[in-house]
């Protein structure tokens, strides 16, 4: 495939923390921002993954904190075990955040899914927006470049 050529199969997806404890009206500093091809309720679809598992990137945002840039992985083990998680680093599995039950979760606006984070702890997230990809594979392979252009539009900004 041409490094230009558009990726139609995927989408992009916003979670933001749902309200909690320590966010009442929950936070949209912090989330996840990835990529993964969903079918039409909205699942994802692990045959298109499995094609397009390359692009199929992460980006975590934590007020505070570094962003985390990673991949979206099906974690083996069956129909009913196995699992999506997003891998930080390939070499470890300690830094993996598995999502519940994202087998069967619409990531549709305005519905709620689960992830459990590094330490266990598992967050309530709402989806925010979903749309399609129609950005370069360039672009795609690395949400660096976003985060470099948010940080130059800063700069032009002040």
């Amino acid at each position: 495939m041409d490094m230009s050529a558009e990726l139609v199969d995927l989408n992009r997806i916003v979670l933001n923390l749902a309200r909690s404890r320590e966010f009442p009206g929950g936070s949209s500093r912090h989330g996840y921002d990835f990529i993964a091809p969903l079918d039409s309720q909205g699942r994802i679809d692990p045959l298109l993954w499995k094609k397009y598992r390359n692009y199929c990137r992460v980006r975590r945002f934590w007020a505070g904190e570094e962003d985390e840039i990673g991949r979206l992985v099906h974690k083996p083990g069956g129909a009913e075990h196995a699992r999506w998680v997003f891998d930080y680093n390939p070499d470890a599995d300690d830094d993996d955040e598995a999502g519940y039950k994202f087998g069967v979760h619409a990531f549709l606006p305005g519905e709620y899914v689960s992830i459990s984070g590094h330490d266990g702890k598992r967050q309530t997230f709402r989806v925010v927006t979903v749309d399609p990809v129609v950005l370069s594979m360039a672009l795609i392979k690395s949400f660096e470049l976003e985060i470099k252009a948010r940080s130059l539009t800063a700069v032009n900004d002040r």
